[in-house]
């Protein structure tokens, strides 16, 4: 299916992916095969990217609207008003560099999140005050969802 070469530790790994199905992946190491479990089942269709927004500095909105009440539940309500910060990618939370009432400007690092045993800096979209974090460290966090807000 798919062949990789890896170093590790300054070792060199060949990895041939034979087959996917579900969480369960064969594979090659150097010849010698292995069943692996994967966390989560790989979606050979869909591969993420990653795209930075361009990002203006926030323009003055007029007064929130009041909902009369809430839609689902599914995502945490933000606490403060403001630009929602979300998940690029599927990960665990980490660091959490700001707390609420830090200024940020935008590029700076306010969450770590770990996927796929890499850390990645989550850098400010926006520039303003941090009105509100929806994430705790240690928290399994799905693409797209609310990290903090920033208004």
């Amino acid at each position: 299916m798919s062949k990789y070469q890896y170093k590790v530790q300054g070792v060199d790994y060949e990895v041939e992916i034979e087959e996917v199905e579900g969480n369960i992946a064969k594979v090659n190491v150097n010849g010698i095969p292995f069943e692996v479990e994967l966390q989560q089942p790989i979606n050979a269709a869909k591969h993420p990217t990653i795209v930075k927004p361009k990002v203006e500095a926030p323009k003055p909105s007029a007064a929130p609207v009041a909902a009369a009440a809430p839609a689902a539940p599914a995502q945490p309500a933000a606490a403060g008003a403001g630009n929602a910060q979300k998940a690029p990618l599927p990960g665990t939370i980490t660091s959490i560099n700001v707390k609420v009432g830090d200024t940020v400007a935008v590029g700076d690092t306010v969450i770590v999140l770990e996927a796929m045993k890499m850390q990645n800096n989550i850098e400010a979209e926006y520039a303003g005050t941090v009105t509100s974090i929806t994430v705790n460290q240690g928290d399994s966090v799905m693409e797209g969802a609310v990290l903090l807000t920033i208004g």
